[in-house]
């Protein structure tokens, strides 16, 4: 069950909780792709008005967590197979350029967190605790940090603020077990060295082989599974 929001006068605060929980909710699949989205329904289970969870709702269709239709009304989005090859395509060319920046820009405290980080990924998988390596924060919280690395902040809200909400979606919505996480642990350690080098064309290219493998992984998934469009009322 969702955690009701306490009620708050600060309704810009009270908004950015709302959209925090209901983001959180739509990523994990406690509120299915395809539910239909009633007002009346979310105030309630969030102890919330409307207007701050139509602020909300407003910043969820921003980011493309929702859509928005003529006598349809506000849903979670149904996500493609063809979508999801595409949000590969465009975070290969991002998050490489990320990596290149990362090298350049990284302190080396930061790069040693990132190694330490990797030394937890790798104990976590040991544990075959993959599925949820890849389908909670622990492969995001890889990506996320060579990203911010890079501090260029556009990159950072593309990626971190839009992109990355869609593309875990699609791993909860599909359930990408994934049988990648041992090579995906090991190219994510080349990245992590090169970027300890300081090679950022190196960690460029590393960084978009990787995104580009898993994208592979993901068509072949598809193609076997294909991803199955809902419409639902929310729970």
């Amino acid at each position: 069950m969702l955690t009701a929001v306490a009620s708050n006068p600060d309704s810009t605060t009270l908004a950015d909780r709302v959209f925090a929980q209901i983001r959180r909710a739509i990523v994990e699949g406690e509120i299915a792709p395809g539910c239909k989205l009633s007002e009346p329904v979310l105030a309630e289970r969030f102890t919330v008005s409307r207007g701050p969870l139509r602020e909300a709702l407003r910043r969820l269709e921003a980011i493309h967590l929702i859509e928005r239709k003529a006598n349809v009304g506000a849903r979670v989005v149904s996500l493609s197979g063809v979508q999801l090859v595409e949000l590969y395509q465009i975070r290969e060319t991002l998050e490489g350029l990320a990596a290149r920046l990362a090298a350049e820009a990284m302190t080396d405290t930061a790069v040693a967190e990132l190694q330490s980080l990797l030394a937890e990924h790798r104990a976590s998988v040991a544990r075959d605790q993959w599925q949820a390596y890849f389908q909670t924060e622990g492969d995001w919280d890889f990506h996320y940090r060579i990203v911010h690395g890079s501090g260029n902040q556009r990159l950072i809200a593309i990626l971190c603020d839009d992109l990355y909400h869609l593309a875990r979606l699609y791993r909860c919505q599909f359930g990408m077990k994934s049988e990648r996480a041992t090579a995906a642990l090991k190219e994510h350690g080349l990245i992590v060295d090169a970027i300890a080098e300081r090679d950022g064309e190196l960690a460029e290219w590393l960084m978009r082989r990787h995104i580009r493998a898993s994208r592979r992984h993901a068509e072949q998934r598809i193609a076997h599974h294909p991803i199955q469009p809902t419409m639902r009322p929310v729970p």
